[in-house]
């Protein structure tokens, strides 16, 4: 399809009676609950066949049952993106659905393994490298004959990153480091495959949203490894209490966001208004670091 043909079809669906998102078929990684799971309601919500993508099979399982019972479609295709073995399963199962097509990746999954870059182990290190940027990377190198194509369809990966990455943040070297490296692959694939096939690969740079890394630690979150090890999740509250009021007053928004507004940036991304964007790292985070 040319280029003219191209926009003019684009310009075409802008009604978008069956949703923006209609015909298309949707990888989400991490999408057993927060923010990816917000996601895949919403990309269900507007005409996507979703896969849900999560270490946890349980709630994977949870979230694909009530987007099909709402009336939408999804799969349930469990694992984990630190197993080398996992992304060529994940693609496979996701062009089965498809019947041989995916259009969107959305490389969400992740936690964060904190500590003062002195007390930082080698494991920590390493984990958090390879949860954030080898994971996504053997992903998005799986679903290269679904992406590589020229047929007219839209296919966007979107990266989802941190402020972290962008701005570091204190006792969190390696989760910054993983996700300053999301942007330079983010843009690496911009200009690999957007030049004859038109794919777009975008960043999302997320600040403060509530999910379970930001939430209480004493919740009793957690994520274990391969291993059998579990990394508590969240902020010890005797840290939030002493930032007090004064933690949110470094955004202008003087909130932090919610799961759902988080996935709408991510569903944006992905839409036909954002057909000329690629390339780019966008944070979210209600005015903070402007």
């Amino acid at each position: 399809m040319s280029y003219d043909k191209r926009i003019t079809a684009i310009g075409h669906q802008l009604n978008f009676p069956k949703g923006l998102l209609s015909g298309q078929v949707a990888i989400i990684t991490g999408s057993g609950q927060g923010i990816g799971a917000e996601a895949a309601r919403l990309f269900a919500n507007e005409g996507a066949k979703v896969v849900i993508s999560d270490i946890d099979a349980k709630k994977a399982d949870e979230v694909t049952k009530s987007i099909n019972e709402a009336g939408s479609a999804a799969i349930s295709v469990p694992g984990d993106v630190l197993d080398p073995k996992y992304p060529e399963e994940l693609v496979k199962k996701a062009a089965e659905f498809g019947n041989g097509k995916i259009h969107i990746i959305v490389n969400n999954a992740g936690y964060t393994w904190d500590a003062v870059i002195h007390k930082m182990s080698d494991k920590q290190w390493s984990n958090i490298i390879d949860l954030h940027t080898t994971g996504p990377f053997r992903i998005i190198r799986a679903a290269a004959p679904y992406f590589r194509v020229k047929d007219g369809e839209s296919r966007s990966i979107v990266n989802i990153s941190s402020t972290s990455g962008t701005h570091g943040n204190a006792g969190q070297a390696n989760y910054s480091v993983a996700k300053a490296g999301v942007t330079g692959l983010t843009k690496t694939i911009a200009k690999e495959w957007g030049p004859q096939f038109g794919v777009r690969c975008n960043c999302i740079a997320f600040g403060h949203i509530l999910t379970r890394l930001t939430g209480a630690k004493e919740a009793g979150a957690s994520v274990t490894l391969p291993d059998g090890s579990k990394v508590a999740l969240g902020i010890p509250e005797a840290q939030q209490r002493a930032a007090g009021a004064a933690q949110h007053l470094d955004i202008p928004l003087r909130r932090p966001g919610t799961a759902t507004e988080a996935a709408g940036s991510i569903l944006a991304l992905c839409s036909p208004y954002f057909s000329y964007v690629t390339g780019q790292t966008i944070e979210v985070t209600g005015g903070r670091n402007i």
